[in-house]
């Protein structure tokens, strides 16, 4: 077993429910648990923190085992944190004094970060003397994760932690939870069923239904693929990730090369030679046989038909395009694809009347 992977394999019946699974994931980086209500993504991180124990079930996280044959680590002896939809902060208590509290649960010799950089991240420093009653749901939240940062976990555990906020306040904390990925050396699994979230911060996907993983990998490749088995609908698209090239200020406008190609995108402050995530649905890409140059559209990209497969609207067709090494999903109606007598193989343009810049 690799020193950097996370094998999980839990079964477990409960109350007409099963959980089947046996996951190989990445020991660095956020793996997105992905799926609707009800397919098990909550249960899984709780077998994982050891708060309910599968009838049959082997953990072993970057080299150590937590669960196995004739060993079982108690879910407060494992080093992980664990932050619920709920912020769950002890109400008696100062943001400051919440995170103490965790301060003192850490192996002094194990800690990840500081409680001043920990502070600085989730910017929290002007809420330290404040009780939960007197912070908004997001302030609270972001105090919640810095408190399971400061319990110096080696796996982080995030069970929806945006799901109770409103579109404002979710808003406001994903540019912190992406600024964690970026600094913090800690794996973290990410359970949600929003497609946006998972596209902005995730670099792993499992895909759950009913209990099973029904796909797993990358998550650009993943996405990408044809036979997704979780219909996405209007949010289907694809998530690249490219560098930034040029920034033409009178336009405010940035020029981002990708394997394959380049998009000009809104012009998001990125400096120079930067990294940035961006993200292609694919309702917002049309297909032509010639290159139209009297057209709004800024971003025409020469590409090839890869896969057309029919979509779960019985009017509609998925299209992979390959430009380069990287691959774009267009979902066309099925009539498009006659007119346009659509091949495997095909010389096309695509046309991206959108991109979003979603890091």
């Amino acid at each position: 077993m690799s020193g950097d992977q996370i094998n999980a394999r839990f079964r477990l019946d409960w109350s007409g429910f099963t959980l089947d699974v046996d996951l190989q994931l990445p020991g660095r980086g956020v793996t997105a648990i992905f799926g609707h209500s009800g397919s098990g993504k909550t249960t899984l991180l709780r077998c994982i923190a050891g708060l309910r124990r599968a009838d049959e079930g082997t953990l072993e996280v970057n080299g150590e085992t937590w669960q196995g044959p004739g060993c079982w680590v108690k879910p407060h002896k494992r080093p992980l944190g664990y932050v619920f939809q709920e912020a769950s902060l002890f109400p008696h208590l100062t943001a400051r004094g919440n995170l103490q509290y965790a301060q003192k649960r850490a192996d002094p010799q194990a800690a990840v970060v500081s409680f001043d950089h920990t502070v600085s991240l989730l910017g929290i420093g002007d809420l330290l003397e404040r009780r939960p009653d007197q912070l908004s749901g997001g302030e609270r939240q972001r105090v919640a994760i810095a408190r399971a940062l400061l319990i110096a976990p080696r796996l982080l555990l995030m069970d929806e932690p945006l799901a109770s906020l409103d579109m404002a306040r979710k808003q406001e904390i994903l540019p912190y939870l992406e600024q964690l990925r970026t600094e913090l050396d800690i794996p973290v699994l990410y359970v949600s069923h929003a497609a946006d979230e998972v596209a902005r911060l995730a670099d792993h996907i499992v895909a759950l239904d009913r209990g099973r993983a029904v796909a797993a990998g990358p998550l650009q490749e993943t996405l990408a693929r044809l036979d997704f088995p979780i219909r996405l609908g209007e949010e289907t698209g694809v998530v690249l990730t490219a560098q930034v090239v040029e920034r033409d200020p009178e336009w405010k406008l940035a020029r981002v090369a990708f394997t394959g190609g380049e998009l000009w995108v809104r012009d998001s402050g990125h400096p120079m030679g930067d990294s940035l995530r961006v993200r292609v649905l694919a309702r917002d890409i049309s297909l032509t046989l010639s290159h139209h140059h009297d057209s709004s559209i800024l971003n025409v990209l020469e590409g090839v038909v890869g896969d057309i497969a029919a979509d779960d609207d019985q009017g509609l067709a998925m299209v992979r395009i390959h430009i380069g090494e990287t691959v774009f999903v267009a979902r066309l109606t099925l009539r498009s694809v006659a007119h346009l007598d659509l091949k495997t193989g095909q010389s096309l343009w695509v046309q991206i009347k959108s991109v979003a810049v979603i890091q």
